[in-house]
């Protein structure tokens, strides 16, 4: 599980692809990945990676081809820059909302303002997605736990501080580009049994 707390950005160093797996390396910053051993979980923008290698503050991760496929890891390039959040234990502050690093869809950047001091980007997120979206809900773009703003014609946006661009990829993201979503939990739960119970039914 993740807080959805990113801890840093991450660069990809390198990537090996062979027939239906992709081997990543990639560069941490010094001291984020003391301790981490083989076979532990490290969200990379958002989704949940085994750790296959470790060299410092290199760390080595596979990506199976329905991976790459569901998510944006599969447009990765050497010099890309990730979000990434080690695996949380048990006593440590959520500071934003639980995650699982299975990402659902993803979504495509249709709007950036930045006006002083914050920055709105706005998402279009596929028609089978959309009914998880809620204004002031949780969702999780790129692995960080953000506040949904408004809602409209399968779009929704959030707002951003200047320490979120600063501690996160948003700084980069520009319109056209794809990113990784999570929908909250419990909301995904709580809609989909209204649902089984028929009151998603017009009355």
């Amino acid at each position: 599980m993740f807080t959805g707390i990113v801890q840093g950005i991450a660069t990809i160093e390198s990537l090996d692809a062979r027939p239906g797996l992709t081997t990543f390396a990639i560069d941490f910053p010094e001291g984020t990945v003391d301790g981490v051993t083989i076979g532990a979980s490290v969200s990379i923008d958002g989704t949940c990676m085994t750790v296959t290698a470790q060299e410092g503050n290199r760390l080595w991760f596979d990506a199976m081809q329905e991976t790459l496929q569901l998510t944006t890891l599969g447009r990765l390039t050497p010099g890309s820059r990730v979000n990434f959040e080690r695996a949380a234990r048990i006593g440590d502050e959520i500071g934003g909302h639980l995650l699982s690093g299975h990402v659902h869809t993803t979504a495509r950047v249709v709007g950036r303002e930045q006006p002083e001091n914050n920055c709105t980007l706005t998402f279009e997120v596929p028609e089978a997605w959309r009914k998880y979206l809620f204004a002031k809900g949780y969702i999780a773009v790129n692995g960080a736990s953000l506040t949904i703003g408004d809602v409209e014609d399968g779009h929704f946006n959030v707002h951003l501080i200047p320490e979120t661009l600063r501690a996160t990829t948003f700084a980069d993201v520009q319109v056209g580009d794809e990113v990784n979503i999570e929908v909250d939990s419990q909301t995904q739960t709580i809609v989909d049994t209204l649902a089984r119970m028929g009151y998603d039914k017009p009355r």
